[in-house]
């Protein structure tokens, strides 16, 4: 049996080689477009949360400042405070506990 090979068109053969390649580069740079837009929200969802928690780490910040503000100006608060916290009365005065 004689065999009959049809010739191949290198034209052909170049324009399928570049479609294979052009798809496969295609394909390659929509997956790390992909990628990179996930990281990118990652990202963003991580700076959200890192705001959220500087802001209240700040209002702590300033509640404290507060406090040590009123503590080293402020002898009434400090009364209170040493009344409260510790449970001190003075000389001529009787403290009340009732168990919850």
């Amino acid at each position: 049996m004689p065999t009959h090979r049809t010739p191949v068109n290198p034209r052909r053969l170049l324009i399928a080689l570049f479609s294979i390649l052009f798809a496969g580069l295609t394909a390659w740079v929509v997956l790390f477009f992909i990628d990179t837009r996930e990281e990118y929200e990652r990202q963003r969802a991580m700076e959200i949360e890192n705001r959220r928690r500087l802001d209240e780490a700040e209002q702590q910040l300033q509640r404290q400042e507060t406090i040590l503000r009123r503590l080293r100006t402020d002898p009434a608060y400090v009364e209170k405070v040493i009344r409260s916290k510790l449970g001190y009365a003075k000389p001529d005065e009787w403290i009340f506990r009732f168990e919850e």
